[in-house]
């Protein structure tokens, strides 16, 4: 009788993971969607602030931030435009992992060039490295259905 109740409970469990694992493969375009959404709204808006007072931005990439390999002016720029283009290229998942490596560049490079600030800051610190293991993930998970690359790689085939 015990027996019979053990082989009861592991199909109940068997059971219990295909439905979890059908459940959570269906679900994963929309959570891959969402994670696109949240991230790509961070670095959006970041890159939005910057347009509203250019010259408050050149200020802070002079005095501020401490970019390597480029001046005040390049850096800005270059940190404006990946802020602005990629969130929108991850949203509608276009080149889905070519704008989330981008945007973890922008990040890694902000952790680099703002750390004499930022490890004084656990919290903003901590902020940097979940988005960045957020967007190591959206480079290294297959393409989901709700974005173009799936549609433009179905068209493909």
């Amino acid at each position: 009788m015990e027996s019979h109740t053990q082989g009861r409970i592991v199909q109940s469990f068997s059971l219990l993971h295909r439905v979890l694992q059908k459940a959570s493969s269906s679900l994963m375009p929309v959570a891959d969607l969402l994670l696109r959404i949240y991230v790509a709204k961070i670095f959006f808006l970041a890159g939005w602030s910057k347009t509203q007072d250019w010259d408050m931005t050149i200020s802070l990439f002079t005095d501020e931030y401490q970019v390597p390999w480029f001046t005040a002016q390049i850096a800005a720029w270059l940190c404006t435009v990946a802020e602005l283009i990629f969130p929108v290229m991850l949203v509608l998942g276009l080149w889905r992992s070519l704008a989330a490596l981008g945007l973890l560049v922008v990040n890694v490079m902000a952790v680099i060039s703002y750390y004499h600030v930022l490890h004084d800051m656990p919290v903003a610190l901590q902020d940097h490295v979940e988005w960045g293991l957020m967007l190591f993930l959206l480079i290294c998970q297959p393409v989901q259905k709700l974005s173009m690359d799936y549609f433009l790689n179905r068209n493909k085939h």
